[in-house]
């Protein structure tokens, strides 16, 4: 396995390194080749050189060693020892965690944002079409009009 991983972080090394070189190529013919297209080369380039950073981030995170003693907070393998200062801290933590998500629960929705009104109260609403007035329209109306 350890294998196939080194194989994997090399992969993306040389794509990283490939993309970073073909953009890097693409930006300098737009740069110095007299062509119409000079823009789409400059542009293309540059974006392929923003594409590379992905894989500059894919390189970077397979390659971060954490010791196992590290890690066990983050898989679940906490110790049955919660004493300390950290187990207290853990515990106050997950206390106001647990207030704050309870009190949105019965809270309802946020302050921006209203429910919808239920059937009972939709009962007596009325809706009324509006149209849009067009002045002049109005106006010549007002002028074909006779006298009073």
């Amino acid at each position: 396995a350890v294998c196939s991983t080194d194989h994997v972080t090399w992969t993306i090394f040389w794509l990283a390194v490939a993309f970073d070189a073909v953009g890097v190529c693409v930006l300098m013919l737009g740069v110095f080749v007299n062509v119409s297209f000079y823009d789409l080369l400059i542009y293309a380039g540059a974006i392929i050189i923003f594409l590379s950073l992905i894989w500059w981030v894919f390189w970077y995170s397979g390659n971060i060693e954490v010791p196992p003693a590290e890690l066990e907070d983050d898989v679940g393998l906490l110790k049955k020892n919660r004493g300390g200062l950290g187990g207290v801290v853990r515990r106050l933590s997950s206390h106001v965690t647990a207030g704050i998500r309870n009190s949105l629960r019965r809270s309802g929705p946020p302050p921006g944002r209203t429910q919808r009104p239920s059937a009972s109260q939709q009962e007596g609403q009325v809706a009324v079409a509006m149209a849009p007035i067009d002045p002049q329209g109005a106006q010549q109306h007002d002028a074909e009009s006779p006298p009073t």
